[in-house]
């Protein structure tokens, strides 16, 4: 069966079974070996691709000898699933955390986990943006029932160390006279993107907690209420107008109350 012999075909060249006798007879110039090897290594080489592709701060930081060393032990341990290999590379933050090597960078795997968001956020669809027309027509009695729906490539993330601002040093046009205290404390990076511009902004503890909990669904009059009993010096309409302005929102529902 044709379905079979692909199937051992794709064993042979991601997992290295031995190939079946049917793909050893159709190589008559040289040894099925050679020709599964260049399969192989052109497979491993387009993964390799787009994990660099995908992590360019994570390979800055470890090396390209390193993250190729790395890259290599991740595929075999993940293989891709996806005939598009923008989707590979999801796993890597929970992968870097268990390997060993890289134990000594401790804030690496959060760096992962921030790098996919950035990747997703470049691939996500264009979706709405948030209609103040729209929200103007909305009766003010009515504000605190509204929920709020994040656009599809905005991503929160918190992390015990300075992500954002390790981030930020490492792209291009970034001064080369940097110092980032890996012990000045957590960072809420908000991923968000402005056309086709992927943008990190590092939020306030507060903000992070409110835009959290926009995220998951609570109204803004809920949310908010439950912001200020934790903080009650919080004001909500600068927050509001800067998330706003950078396209945070896509969206409005009514809300269950309205």
């Amino acid at each position: 069966m044709l379905h079979d012999e692909l199937a051992h075909f794709a064993g042979s060249i991601v997992h290295g079974l031995v190939p079946s006798a049917q793909i050893s007879k159709t190589y008559s110039h040289y040894a099925a070996d050679i020709a599964l090897d260049i399969y192989r290594n052109n497979y491993r080489g387009n993964l390799h691709d787009a994990l660099a592709g995908a992590y360019p701060v994570v390979r800055q930081l470890v090396g390209d000898d390193f993250f190729r060393f790395m890259s290599r032990k991740f595929i075999g341990q993940y293989p891709s699933r996806s005939a598009n290999l923008h989707h590979y590379g999801a796993e890597l933050a929970d992968f870097v955390a268990t390997f060993e090597p890289a134990k000594e960078l401790a804030y690496l795997p959060d760096m992962a986990a921030l790098e996919w968001a950035c990747h997703q956020a470049y691939f996500a669809e264009d979706g709405e943006v948030l209609d103040l027309n729209e929200l103007a027509q909305v009766p003010p009695e009515t504000y605190s029932d509204l929920v709020l729906l994040m656009h599809p490539s905005c991503h929160l993330l918190h992390s015990g160390y300075p992500i954002a601002a390790i981030w930020h040093a490492h792209q291009l046009g970034a001064s080369n006279d940097f110092n980032v205290d890996l012990n000045s404390g957590s960072c809420n990076a908000l991923v968000s993107r402005d056309h086709d511009m992927v943008t990190v902004t590092e939020l306030t503890e507060v903000n992070a907690v409110w835009l959290q909990r926009i995220q998951t669904g609570a109204a803004l009059g809920e949310a908010t209420e439950e912001t200020m009993e934790r903080y009650p010096d919080f004001n909500l309409l600068p927050v509001l107008q800067t998330l706003v302005a950078q396209n945070i929102f896509a969206s409005f529902t009514p809300g269950a109350n309205s």
